[in-house]
């Protein structure tokens, strides 16, 4: 009868553990914690730097010494990895705002132009290692004006594959570079010849 006993409470403590009722509300958020304490001088580490992505302008030239396109390689203060994602904005317009100051109009690529000659795409492709910016067209490019060709400037965001979770509106360089942690100050300007 002890065995049976035993059993039996065995049995309704495995049952009782195992129910699980309905997930309650979601708590509060914490608040952030201390700075990590080293344990050898007594004083708090600094917080981490967590690169989310890079952001870098290039600018160049499209030629028919270059085949009408503009390449660029990632200097090694720029990591990419096979898995990021890799974005390219062209430098469409410039207007002012309200108080007379510079704005820039970015759009993600690819971009079409409807010309005289034809229609007109900008257009990339890219690898962790490089970015190639190129011309396509339904005409000769030779036939191209200058303003089509000469220092176009280009806008690369690197955004890794974790960050990239989620909606982010990528058409939108602002959205995109807010989501990075970058501001306009710390773009890396190129010029390619």
């Amino acid at each position: 009868m002890r065995k049976l006993n035993l059993f039996i409470g065995a049995l309704a403590a495995l049952f009782i553990i195992s129910c699980e009722g309905p997930q309650g509300p979601p708590g509060f958020d914490g608040f952030d914690g201390a700075d990590g304490f080293d344990g050898i001088d007594g004083v708090d580490g600094a917080d981490g730097i967590n690169i989310l992505g890079q952001v870098v302008d290039i600018e160049g030239t499209f030629t028919l010494d270059n085949d009408y396109s503009i390449f660029y390689e990632f200097p090694q203060s720029i990591e990419v990895f096979e898995t990021d994602v890799v974005l390219v904005y062209m430098l469409w317009d410039v207007t002012e705002d309200s108080n007379g100051e510079s704005v820039d109009i970015w759009r993600l690529m690819p971009q079409t132009r409807i010309l005289d000659q034809g229609l007109l795409q900008y257009n990339y492709d890219y690898t962790f290692l490089d970015v190639n910016i190129f011309l396509e067209s339904d005409f000769d490019l030779a036939t191209l004006q200058a303003g089509d060709t000469d220092n176009q400037v280009f806008r690369i965001a690197v955004l890794p594959a974790e960050s990239t979770t989620g909606k982010l509106d990528t058409s939108n360089i602002n959205s995109v570079m807010a989501h990075l942690g970058v501001t306009e100050e710390q773009v890396q300007k190129v010029t390619l010849q």
